[in-house]
């Protein structure tokens, strides 16, 4: 059986790393026995005809289609495409938004034929075989789908108990030399599960309270795994890591043990980490930390039941400057309850900190308690348009503050360090940058010329012309093209395009009279 997996469009300024979801995804339906192809929208541009194209060209039986909020009207309406180009393929979705919004999606969205709910692995074994057969999906654990003209939703599957049985993410089917051209660190995960109840996570009901770890050479495994593709950077995206210290310590001798050499961020709760433990990751390759804090105001963590304090924080920042880290902190505008005098508190205290740090505008998003139990709470949220739920706009209002406000307090923020970019960029263009502030800037071009290519398809577009003299002249003219197009200086198109081409993420061969320029996927050519 075929199995297409979609990769949704997600913003390239968010800084996407490859999809870790959807790759877990991928290697459950591999394990179970199908034969599995992504189709990435992610690192280049989604258009319906190529959609078509792709379906065509394999064919599959069933394709799904994993999202967060943000991206999940794209997801579903790519899905929704399949359904329509062809009837007979088996269309379904899964990730958070769908799990607790399941009877919604199906409901308005017609297209699909089922929602897999919650952790999926399990889920997917028991489906695959049965997914011609509609008659048996109810008798399957964590699906819900349409049946006599109403929704059906099958029990709720029970956590896998030993995350090690699982196989490793399926990244070999991502075109990860688009994902390195931009240079974003590739994430995983060490455990599922989370004991705390901040009012704003999805978290602990899509993964459970109680923490499922993997063991430390399970780990290391796929951290061996991914640096034998030419990655260099790691993010361990599960927040409950460094809580963990046997387990950091374990990782840590594992990575020693076997000589790795990488560098890795790790997320961590402020009421966790010692210094002992931040030395020994900073000592194995961790040079960054990101805490989430969410508000400099007690009485509003206390509200949000974040389980700190603001001593804590202040304590784990200090932690972690002193082991000569980077350190930043996140925080959320438009909680309940909020007033212009709760975010100027914040705003002193992140300040304070001496940390770098930054802001989410609330997003309640399905499945949280805020949304599920808002009238408890001093918000009233605005409207169901998941398309704005990218947490950059404000979607609720508390009894204080209105959307305007809470985005305008935002905006400020970000507007000073606007200010203090365009200065910078100034002095680039002055010849008079410093040597960060050229590594900054150069870096910021070089990453938007990248963006320009990979969301416009350039090198599918532009990347096969005649040839017309010297072994020289395919970069050149490929370089003119992209320059033309991106409307980016030929200098940096040339400097980017040569990087890419001298690192292997791009090639290009000569067939016949014709250059073809092309990414790479894995050491194979990335057919679209």
């Amino acid at each position: 059986m075929k199995v297409a997996i979609i990769a949704p469009p997600y913003p390239l300024e968010e800084a996407p790393a490859p999809p870790l979801g959807v790759s877990y995804v991928a290697a459950a339906f591999e394990r179970a026995g199908a034969e599995v192809r992504i189709f990435d929208y992610i690192v280049s541009r989604y258009t319906p005809e190529k959609l078509k194209a792709q379906l065509d060209a394999f064919q599959p039986d069933a394709v799904g289609g994993t999202s967060v909020t943000l991206n999940f009207p794209a997801a579903a309406q790519i899905v929704s495409a399949v359904k329509e180009h062809n009837p007979d393929i088996v269309t379904m979705m899964g990730g958070p938004h769908v799990s607790f919004d399941a009877a919604g999606t199906l409901n308005t969205y017609p297209g699909i034929d089922l929602i897999v709910r919650g952790e999926g692995e399990n889920t997917i074994a028991e489906l695959l075989p049965a997914l011609k057969e509609r008659k048996k999906w109810k008798d399957i654990l964590g699906l819900s789908f349409r049946d006599n003209g109403s929704v059906t939703e099958t029990g709720t599957r029970p956590f896998i108990p030993d995350l090690d049985d699982l196989p490793l993410p399926a990244r070999h089917l991502l075109p990860l030399s688009r994902y390195q051209a931009l240079g974003y660190p590739v994430s995983i995960i060490t455990s599922r599960g989370c004991p705390y109840s901040c009012i704003f996570c999805q978290g602990r009901r899509m993964v459970g309270k109680k923490v499922r770890q993997r063991t430390a050479s399970r780990v290391v495994d796929e951290i061996e795994h991914i640096l034998s593709y030419g990655i260099d950077r790691i993010n361990v995206a599960d927040d409950l890591f460094v809580s963990n210290k046997k387990k950091v310590r374990d990782v840590c001798d594992e990575i020693r043990r076997r000589g790795l050499k990488f560098t890795w961020s790790a997320f961590a709760r402020v009421n966790t980490v010692d210094p002992e433990t931040l030395a020994l990751m900073r000592d194995n390759g961790c040079d960054s930390i990101s805490y989430g804090v969410e508000s400099g105001n007690q009485g509003m963590l206390d509200m949000i039941r974040k389980g700190i304090t603001l001593e804590q924080v202040r304590n784990a920042v200090k932690m972690c400057l002193d082991t000569g880290m980077v350190c930043h902190t996140s925080f959320i505008a438009g909680l309940p309850g909020e007033t212009m005098e709760t975010l100027k508190e914040t705003d002193a205290f992140a300040q304070g900190l001496g940390a770098m740090y930054g802001y989410h505008i609330l997003a309640p998003f399905p499945g949280t308690t805020v949304r599920e139990e808002v009238d408890s709470y001093d918000l009233e949220i605005l409207t169901s348009d998941w398309s704005l739920y990218d947490a950059n706009r404000a979607v609720a209002r508390t009894s204080a503050l209105a959307p305007a406000d809470i985005e305008r307090f935002v905006a400020e923020f970000e507007g000073a360090i606007d200010e203090e970019w365009q200065r910078m960029i100034r002095d680039y263009r002055n010849g008079t940058a410093s040597p960060y502030a050229l590594f900054r800037v150069e870096g910021h071009f070089r990453t938007q010329l990248i963006f320009k290519i990979l969301a416009g398809d350039l090198v599918e577009t532009l990347g096969t012309f005649p040839v017309d003299g010297g072994p020289g002249d395919s970069l050149s003219e490929f370089c003119r093209r992209i320059k033309a197009v991106a409307d980016e200086g030929l200098p940096l198109v040339e400097k980017v395009i040569g990087e890419l081409k001298g690192k292997g993420f791009l090639k290009v061969e000569r067939q016949g009279d014709r250059y073809q320029w092309f990414w790479t996927h894995n050491n194979r050519v990335d057919h679209l």
